[in-house]
Parts: C-alpha cells; sequence; structure tokens
C-alpha cells in the first residue's frame, strides 16, 4: 500500500502499533484507529474501502506470522492482542525507528533509565542491558543508563516485552554533574549556551 507520494505504508507496524501495549484489544477498535493512521500517512480519505482492505490483508499476514493472536469471545466480538513473537517485532521497530529519526537538536535532558531486578529473572535484566546497548543508552552506573533523546515509548514497550515494568524507572533529567565525557560520547553540544 502506497501514499499519494508513492511511497510504501507500513500497514502492519501501524497495526501493530495500535495493539500496542493493550493486553487485549476489540479489533472492532482496531481498524478505524489505523485508518485515522493511514490518513495521517497521506491515504486519501474517499478510499476507505481501500483502506479496510489493506487493513484486512495485513492482519491476516500477522496472525499467519505468529505476531497476534486473534480470540472469538463467547459474545461472538473478536479480540487480538500481540504474541510474545509480536511484541519483540514492535520493540524492534520502535529501536529502528530511534536510531533512524534521532532529532537534529539536542533539547539539552537526559533520559535516565534505573533498575533494580532480582537475580531470579536475570536473564530479563540481562536482555534490558543488551537493548539499551542498541538503543545507545551509555552505562552511568550498573543499573543506571543514558541516553540524551525521548524514548520513553520504547522503554515502556520494553518493559511490557519483559514482564519487568515494576522494576524499572524512566526519567528525563536537566543535567547530570561533570557530564562532559557524556556530551563526547554522544556528540552533544559542549556546554549548554550553545544548545
Amino acid at each position: 500500500m502506497k501514499d499519494n507520494r508513492g511511497e510504501k505504508i507500513p500497514v502492519g507496524k501501524i497495526i501493530l502499533g495500535v495493539i500496542g501495549l493493550t493486553a487485549l484489544v476489540s479489533i472492532a477498535v482496531i481498524a478505524p484507529n489505523a485508518v485515522q493512521i493511514l490518513k495521517l500517512f497521506g491515504f486519501p480519505k474517499k478510499k476507505f474501502d481501500r483502506q479496510r482492505y489493506y487493513i484486512d490483508i495485513a492482519f491476516k499476514k500477522l496472525s499467519k506470522s505468529g505476531l497476534i493472536e486473534i480470540i472469538t469471545k463467547a459474545d461472538g466480538k473478536k479480540y487480538t492482542r500481540l504474541t510474545p513473537k509480536g511484541k519483540k517485532s514492535l520493540l524492534k521497530f520502535e529501536v529502528e525507528g530511534l536510531l533512524k529519526h534521532r532529532p537534529t537538536k539536542w533539547d539539552g535532558k537526559y533520559r535516565v533509565v534505573i533498575f533494580d531486578i532480582k537475580e531470579k529473572i536475570r536473564f530479563s535484566r540481562d536482555d534490558l542491558r543488551y537493548t539499551l546497548l542498541k538503543f545507545g543508552f551509555v552505562r552511568l552506573q550498573n543499573s543506571v543508563w543514558v541516553y540524551p533523546y525521548p524514548c520513553e515509548g520504547a522503554i515502556n514497550l520494553l518493559r511490557t516485552n519483559l514482564e519487568i515494568g515494576d522494576e524499572v524507572v524512566y526519567m528525563t533529567v536537566e543535567s547530570i554533574e561533570n557530564d562532559s565525557w557524556l556530551r563526547e560520547k554522544f556528540n552533544l553540544p559542549k556546554s549548554r549556551s550553545t544548545i
């Protein structure tokens, strides 16, 4: 499916994003939201039937790929949720988006992730560290990681994916003491006055 400029619209990614962090969401809710997002991509409003067609095809592909599962409740209403594989794919898209669409200008704030994950689920802790490195975070201390650009959505997806919501804290901070090495690492302006 292409927008008005002939560029491909990632319908599957849009649907995964609409399902997002919700445990179980009605398919009747997803389709209209997906159509609204398609309109933001410049897909003509008058072609609603075509939009629905592409959304239906994308649903089938996502289900066949094992990224979502569709559940029919006793009342006949259909719901869907992300599978573990779907959560990983959505997180991958989020990471790719972060890396591809970094702001051209730094807002002078740091994003800090702090975690305290029990030893019994250390595999989640290891996955978290590995993914933070992939995001481009820098380790400030053992369980304190820093990044200069907004990424709350990606961190929320990561929390959900690894099932460690309560163990992870995301903060936006105005300054970090003696941050010249961080500025150098992230290729940021050397002083606040140049931001």
